[in-house]
């Protein structure tokens, strides 16, 4: 399991999982574009196809597969992610958070070039994805797994997203619109598999 620096010792998790049991604690909002497999010798949920037949009502990611039973305002989420096809710019990973319904949730773009619509923390709120955020730094994707961290405190607004450094938020706004939701990953319509993934509520 993915520590994301936490001390040994501290509180249990709020939900872990490592895929070794299977899916049945996600929901897919498109089942036919994941699986669950073996790779690189560990089970995982793996996006197997860039198109979708899930068709949001406004213009946001195409593949969420979210955690079932489980809503939290401030939390952490650590896990681990493999872009599984090289797309060159567009290789993204999203986390979703705080989701309420299909138009009203906040998610994090982790895109390999930003620009106003990737690599953002975004907003869905009855209207198409609009960015928080005006970052400039690439996510440095390549056939390799990769630790991500996102922390949630709706107290303060902040949302922080780390990219294998763990230290460093690779991104952070503060924004409270939405203060209690489900959890998620996905992609907004690229290929990935996801391991290891542990929330602790805050």
């Amino acid at each position: 399991m993915v520590g994301g620096g936490r001390i040994a010792g501290a509180e249990e998790p709020a939900f872990s999982d490592d895929f070794e049991s299977g899916t049945e604690r996600w929901e897919m909002l498109d089942p036919n574009t994941w699986k669950h497999g073996e790779r690189d010798g560990s089970m995982t949920i793996e996006i197997t196809d860039r198109s979708s037949e899930y068709k949001p009502p406004v213009r946001s990611p195409l593949h969420v597969a979210l955690v079932k039973n489980l809503e939290l305002g401030s939390f952490e989420i650590n896990f681990r992610v493999k872009s599984t096809k090289d797309t060159g710019n567009h290789r993204d990973c999203c986390v979703f958070f705080n989701y309420r319904d299909d138009q009203h949730f906040y998610y994090v773009h982790l895109g390999a070039r930003p620009d106003p619509h990737s690599g953002q923390i975004m907003i869905v709120n009855e209207a198409p994805r609009l960015a928080l955020t005006d970052n400039q730094r690439e996510t440095p994707w390549d056939d390799q797994w990769h630790r991500v961290k996102l922390v949630r405190d709706v107290q303060t607004g902040r949302i922080a997203i780390f990219f294998d450094d763990m230290s460093k938020p690779h991104m952070e706004v503060f924004d409270k619109t939405f203060t209690g939701g489900r959890i998620g990953l996905g992609s907004f319509d690229d290929l990935n598999a996801f391991d290891d993934v542990v929330v602790h509520a805050r």
